[in-house]
């Protein structure tokens, strides 16, 4: 794969004591790319360290992408283990799941154990779902790498605006969402904040608000994670500046 040469934009310590470094990209093909650089690196690196590589992954067109691009990388896959920020409470098979996306354009294609590809049973309701994906849960160690993105709200994983955001367990669930469908699993702000990286990807000038909101301090849910190494942001498609 071709090296890619990123320029940071600038680094900010806004909402929430957050440190966010923003990285602009030309082209939507030169952010996935760089994108799949970025998780097959700190595969690497966590795999030396702790024998195993802790990955969460996020829903949508641009993660999509990406795990298309995985799917013909070769790595150390035995050692992956792989986990969701949240999920839709649909049947297993609905094509609005982010565990089928994911398992259709990437997971299906590479020899990752199945006992270690955890989705995230949200088919139970919001409820029993948290509750099984809190268990699962338990007792892992800190993630190594939370991919996450960027709703035209500023909601991340399936913490909305105005909403009161549950820390009671690894795995919450959400009730009443202003996205259909109304409930949902999500993995807590405090866990997604245990994790030695964080990567949004924001594309696309319909983020532009959001984006603009994040930069001038404004609290949006995209703040709440605050991990101690902080977090990148992938963009391409919108202007940054304060």
């Amino acid at each position: 794969m071709q090296n890619l040469q990123i320029a940071e934009v600038q680094s900010f310590t806004l909402a929430n004591n957050q440190t966010s470094h923003w990285y602009r990209f030309n082209s939507q093909e030169e952010i996935n790319q760089a994108t799949v650089q970025r998780i097959l690196q700190a595969a690497d690196e966590a795999i030396a360290r702790y024998g195993s590589f802790l990955i969460v992954l996020a829903g949508g067109s641009t993660p999509k992408s990406v795990y298309q691009l995985l799917a013909k990388e070769q790595a150390d896959w035995a050692h992956w283990h792989v986990y969701h920020n949240d999920d839709r409470c649909l049947p297993i098979d609905h094509v609005d799941r982010n565990s089928k996306m994911a398992r259709d354009a990437w997971l299906n294609h590479v020899e990752i154990p199945q006992d270690q590809i955890y989705d995230i049973p949200a088919e139970l309701g919001n409820v029993e779902g948290a509750k099984a994906y809190a268990k699962t849960l338990q007792g892992v160690r800190s993630f190594d790498l939370v991919l996450l993105g960027l709703g035209e709200d500023g909601h991340t994983a399936s913490l909305f605006p105005n909403q009161p955001v549950d820390n009671s367990a690894d795995a919450v669930p959400v009730f009443n969402s202003p996205k259909p469908p109304a409930e949902r699993v999500t993995i807590s702000q405090s866990r997604l904040n245990d994790t030695h990286g964080v990567l949004f990807l924001v594309t696309g000038a319909g983020k532009q608000d959001a984006v603009n909101h994040w930069l001038n301090g404004v609290e949006i849910p995209a703040t709440l994670i605050a991990p101690k190494c902080g977090v990148d942001v992938y963009c391409f498609g919108v202007k940054v500046a304060t």
